[in-house]
């Protein structure tokens, strides 16, 4: 086995200096942390949103469409709290392709990549975000031994369907202090996704960055419904009224803590058909009001979108227009929103 030293070791407390919150905003985030906390618990009835574009690659266009959403959430905060998705690692099923700002190249003569002035990156994206707009951020743990630059930062973190029968994503995310969701893999075998939501809401001892630790438990992990893919490439939705009564029930069979159903609106439900997003939303909300019951599980939806419609090649020339999956602009957006702060 061989690797080749790109640096020496990392230190964490250093790279967290450069964008560190201060007392204020720790305050703050530790307020908007507690009503989101409340939400996955049940006790505060609003619905849940975690939304922005499938990968946040520009500084700039990111930042453009937070200011649009933080005077969005300012107008629907009665019913609906929103979380901005700030991905900044992007899974690769074959490794190749757009991997995350941590692995975009350096603006020097060389263009080198180079992963500690990415992730210094990251975090001046995240922070000001929540310092300049007022919004809480989401990101995916795609690579577990990086949450520890991130997590005085993200309020919301997600297990992908690619990690999340992983066992070192499973135990890290029984660490984490904040909602974790879990979604199904990509077969949709939903028992896999039960069983990772099982492992993080216990204690677990693992090494973790060379440390023998042992985590807390994470009672906030929850489902993430995200469909499922066939071996011939075919979306199966899982979405539908009679998918959320299957997986309400199996909630039931269990002993796991704030059961809590989240539908991913892109991805292999919509069969990445962007537009989608939007007659699926109106579809879950219908099913929800034929069913009390099932309201009190699901109870958010993650949406992907940003300034403009579709998608571009990585260098393209659109601002704000994904680079990865396919996203909503910010028309539709604003008004799905609406809608759903109206119907829920």
């Amino acid at each position: 086995m061989s690797f080749k030293e790109l640096s020496k070791k990392i230190d964490v407390d250093r790279v967290k200096s450069i964008s560190k919150l201060s007392e204020e905003e720790m305050a703050y985030k530790a307020k908007r942390d507690a009503e989101l906390k409340a939400i996955i618990e049940g006790n505060d009835q609003r619905f849940l949103l975690v939304m922005g574009p499938c990968s946040a690659d520009d500084p700039e266009a990111v930042f453009e469409y937070a200011k649009r959403l933080a005077k969005l959430q300012e107008e629907v905060k009665e019913t609906v709290f929103i979380v901005m998705r700030v991905y900044t690692n992007k899974p690769r099923t074959n490794g190749d392709g757009y991997k995350g700002m941590m692995h975009q190249q350096d603006a020097s003569p060389t263009g080198e990549i180079n992963l500690v002035r990415g992730m210094v990156a990251v975090r001046k994206m995240h922070k000001r975000v929540l310092a300049e707009t007022g919004l809480t951020t989401a990101d995916e743990m795609l690579y577990p031994d990086n949450l520890q630059f991130v997590d005085d930062l993200v309020s919301y973190h997600a297990v992908g369907a690619r990690s999340v029968e992983n066992q070192q994503h499973r135990f890290v995310a029984s660490g984490i202090d904040h909602p974790t969701g879990l979604k199904n893999p990509t077969s949709g075998n939903i028992n896999v996704m039960f069983n990772a939501i099982y492992a993080a809401q216990q204690k677990q001892e693992l090494m973790y960055n060379g440390v023998e630790v042992e985590t807390s438990s994470n009672p906030l992990a929850h489902v993430i419904l995200r469909g499922a893919l066939t071996e011939a490439g075919e979306a199966v939705p899982n979405y539908h009224y009679e998918d959320l009564v299957k997986v309400m029930n199996a909630y039931k069979k269990t002993q796991l803590k704030n059961p809590f159903i989240m539908v991913d609106t892109n991805h292999d439900n919509s069969g990445k058909q962007y537009n989608d997003q939007v007659r699926i939303v109106q579809e879950v909300l219908t099913n929800r009001s034929w069913n009390e019951e099932l309201k009190q599980y699901v109870r958010g939806f993650m949406i992907e979108s940003y300034l403009e419609d579709g998608r571009q090649e990585p260098g393209g020339d659109v601002f704000g227009q994904s680079i990865t999956d396919p996203c909503l602009g910010w028309d539709k957006t604003e008004e799905l929103v609406r809608y759903i702060a109206e119907n829920i």
